[in-house]
């Protein structure tokens, strides 16, 4: 994403920063009595100079136009239309893994919105994992190593599979036994498929936490829960020149970018505010902590 932007977002995964949320929702609640419907939970995407020219309200109306999307390509070329995806090679995966395949039956699956999956878990929404998928690009080449810790669904594993290739190694981790039943289930429907069948993609059960060894070191390790910190075991596993994007904090987080230098040392920014589900034990999960 550019610097110059802010995502505004509406979601249970995670929230908007404070002070852009008030503005959201006055727009929100505009839109909900002009249209007298119930408004898709559909992504905003607010320039840093949003007072000056256009009015909030009015740009933020045309950014919902597409809230009849009803095809993968279409909701690509939404964000791309917006800015979100700014990435060939992003576009193209998230082109061809389709997220109907990895959201439950029944809800929409294109709508820019996180979705609860069960067990007190959640898929992201599109513009968080084409984010994502941006901040690791030069880290998902062909042949390189990839860990996605929190894989839920497998959709965000899936195109980490499809970027790296059969001569790479993609690695997901989930540590609820169901979700990596599902997930499995998902990918076969998928055009990863034949990279789970051979090998190169794989999903476990186990803490995310303690990363998956066996595989390490990783070019690009991508968490998709929030931790109170950067898990050590995480940062071992990250191969020198390799980046990891993981959200951090409590109450208030941050997707930080962690970058392991060639010489070893660790290099870590912001990147956006963000709102996700904490990074914890499968039980404390299930009990919804």
């Amino acid at each position: 994403m550019p610097t110059s932007s802010v995502v505004v977002a509406y979601g249970c995964r995670y929230c908007a920063p404070l002070n852009r949320r008030l503005l959201y929702f006055a727009a929100r609640r505009y839109l909900h009595h002009r249209r007298r419907s119930r408004l898709p939970l559909l992504l905003a995407t607010v320039t840093a100079n949003v007072c000056t020219g256009n009015s909030l309200v009015r740009r933020m109306e045309r950014l919902w136009t597409g809230s009849g999307i009803n095809k993968n390509k279409a909701m690509v070329e939404h964000l791309q239309r917006y800015g979100v995806i700014t990435s060939k090679k992003a576009s193209e995966v998230m082109e061809t893994v389709d997220r109907a395949l990895f959201v439950p039956e029944g809800t929409p699956p294109y709508v820019d919105s996180p979705m609860q999956i069960g067990h007190n878990a959640t898929i992201s929404a599109p513009h968080m994992h084409a984010m994502c998928l941006q901040l690791l690009e030069e880290n998902l080449k062909p042949g390189m190593h990839a860990l996605d810790v929190g894989s839920g669904t497998g959709y965000l594993t899936a195109c980490f599979a499809l970027m790296v290739g059969p001569e790479g190694r993609a690695v997901g981790v989930e540590h609820i036994p169901e979700l990596v039943a599902s997930s499995i289930e998902n990918i076969q429907k998928s055009a990863a498929a034949p990279l789970l069948k051979e090998g190169s993609l794989s999903i476990h059960v186990g803490d995310g936490r303690l990363g998956w060894p066996e595989f390490a070191p990783y070019d690009a390790i991508h968490v998709g829960a929030a931790a109170p910190d950067i898990p050590p075991a995480l940062v071992e596993q990250l191969k020198p020149g390799g980046r990891m994007v993981i959200p951090v904090g409590n109450l208030f987080q941050y997707l930080k970018v962690v970058d392991k230098n060639p010489d070893g040392s660790i290099s870590v920014r912001d990147e956006t505010s963000v709102r996700y589900v904490p990074l914890t034990s499968r039980e404390a999960q299930l009990r919804g902590n």
